[in-house]
């Protein structure tokens, strides 16, 4: 079953999901909800594959000097991860209504998983890891 995520004083509750993406005014009532979008396992390593791919692909354009590298880049790194959001999530990628926030929180979310924390921040916002 789709389900959408409600954040009500950072802890997420699962609700119906109806096709729309919740409106957030600051980044502290965004952090939930993007954890929220990527409760599967299988998501986040989408996510963090795609993040260091795309990494390697924008260093190895900067090294070479070969610009196209850059856009393999990009198409790694979101096609990863939209992968994960339309096959394994079934969910709509935050980055669509929020794109700064949402690029940010990729890497946040992959420095607390390098860091051994994301289990901690995970359940600290009611999402079993």
């Amino acid at each position: 079953m789709d389900i959408t995520l409600a954040v009500n004083a950072g802890r997420i509750k699962p609700l119906p999901y109806n096709g729309a993406m919740a409106s957030f005014d600051t980044y502290e009532q965004f952090w939930p909800f993007y954890l929220g979008e990527h409760r599967r396992r299988a998501t986040r390593t989408l996510h963090f594959a795609g993040t260091g791919l795309g990494l390697a692909l924008c260093a190895a354009a900067v090294v070479s000097g070969d610009w196209r590298l850059l856009l393999g880049g990009l198409v790694a790194g979101y096609g990863l991860a939209w992968l994960g959001h339309f096959l394994v999530e079934r969910n709509r990628p935050a980055t669509f209504r929020y794109p700064l926030w949402s690029l940010y929180s990729d890497f946040r979310m992959l420095a607390l998983f390098l860091a051994g924390r994301l289990a901690g921040e995970l359940k600290k916002h009611g999402i079993e890891p």
